[in-house]
């Protein structure tokens, strides 16, 4: 299980009640990347949600062109998971990362017990998709 504290750092767990928190506390596992790796490829099936605690990585949606970087606090793979059930975006670790992760197989065990979850994850999905 992961400390509660450690999830305070991502935005989609800050208004969650106390009883989601340790649910995805639960839930959530620890994943070590090595520099440049791919953690998700563009068109992929979506299998997870990422929460970046150590690294940076790059956001390429064209192939090689890096449109965004991502470091420490941010959320990655959320349109998949409940929108698209397909990566719009390959993520590529830079530095070696530190990675929280929540499965899908695991977020529809949990799904009923964390709705305020489920919404900030789909607002951070729709949001991310319009852009």
């Amino acid at each position: 299980m992961v400390d509660t504290s450690r999830l305070a750092a991502f935005s989609v767990f800050a208004d969650l009640p106390a009883a989601e928190l340790d649910e995805v506390a639960a839930a959530i596992r620890e994943v070590d990347v090595e520099a440049d790796a791919k953690v998700v490829t563009v068109d992929d099936y979506g299998t997870a949600i990422y929460f970046i605690e150590q690294g940076e990585a790059d956001v390429l949606i064209d192939g090689s062109e890096a449109t965004q970087r991502l470091g420490p606090g941010d959320t990655f793979g959320e349109i998949a998971l409940v929108l698209t059930g397909q990566r719009t975006a390959t993520v590529v670790a830079r530095p070696p990362m530190r990675l929280l992760s929540l499965s899908g197989q695991d977020f529809d065990r949990i799904r009923a017990r964390v709705p305020e979850l489920e919404r900030s994850i789909r607002r951070l999905g729709r949001e991310r998709a319009a852009r």
